[in-house]
């Protein structure tokens, strides 16, 4: 059996699956339509998903990403230092990245949308959620949960995280393995909530550092605090340091 080219694909032997080209695929309209689930469709997908990503905020300026659960009620004392966050952040001159969802999300978007700022959402595909939060002034739906982590890290500068769940977790261990790797640069991490937090910071310093796995400058990259104006003052430190000129001004 002759070798068969399919673009840069070459099959041989046994791998000869199909006879038909690839644009004969495309143009006939007849035939099932499984296509559109197999894994070549979905490197477009993703693809699709970075470009529309790095398009919406490539302007964005200097932006800090705030994470939390999306379970935190809007009378739980989380939710109103939240809102305070996104307000004095967006004040500082930051544009506010979140997950786009309720709870903690929502009040950070909330408090840098009434503060004039910029109001981020990165919402994702998820079975028990459904649209981004009604304070998202600028918003994006992600399928794929690595499109979304990159958008967070590429066009933030800091995190500040409040109390939350597997997520808020899977986000700050991301973000601190990124930094202890140094894949990123002057990226402040700050926790808002120390009675939250303290179990564990304990258990990194009294568990993990002890027994080798960590250095002791990994756990000083977590900054434990309860003053939202102590939060912000970290991450306007990190933005002089990392431009030393005056930041430049979010566009409208």
């Amino acid at each position: 059996m002759k070798d068969r080219f399919k673009g840069p694909i070459i099959e041989r032997r046994g791998q000869v699956h199909d006879g038909s080209t690839t644009d004969q695929r495309l143009l006939d309209s007849r035939g099932a339509t499984d296509w559109v689930h197999t894994d070549p469709w979905r490197v477009m997908r993703i693809q699709a998903e970075f470009v529309e990503g790095f398009g919406a905020l490539a302007e964005l300026g200097p932006a800090i990403a705030v994470f939390g659960s999306a379970r935190t009620a809007v009378d739980n004392p989380f939710y109103a230092l939240a809102e305070e966050v996104g307000a004095k952040l967006a004040r500082a001159g930051f544009a506010v990245i979140t997950g786009g969802g309720p709870g903690a999300m929502e009040a950070a978007n909330k408090g840098a949308s009434e503060a004039g700022g910029a109001s981020i959402g990165l919402g994702i595909e998820l079975p028990f959620e459904a649209g981004l939060n009604a304070w998202v002034d600028k918003g994006i739906n992600f399928r794929y949960f690595f499109a979304r982590k990159t958008m967070f890290v590429k066009y933030s500068q800091g995190f500040v995280v409040l109390p939350g769940g597997v997520g808020t977790l899977d986000e700050l261990f991301e973000a601190l393995t990124l930094v202890q790797t140094q894949k990123v640069t002057s990226f402040p991490i700050v926790l808002l909530g120390s009675a939250y937090w303290s179990g564990l910071i304990d258990w990194l310093r009294d568990t993990v550092l002890a027994q080798g796995k960590i250095s002791q400058d990994d756990v000083e990259m977590l900054q434990v605090t309860d003053d939202v104006d102590e939060a912000v003052a970290i991450m306007v430190a990190a933005r002089e340091n990392r431009w030393p000129t005056p930041a430049p001004e979010r566009p409208e």
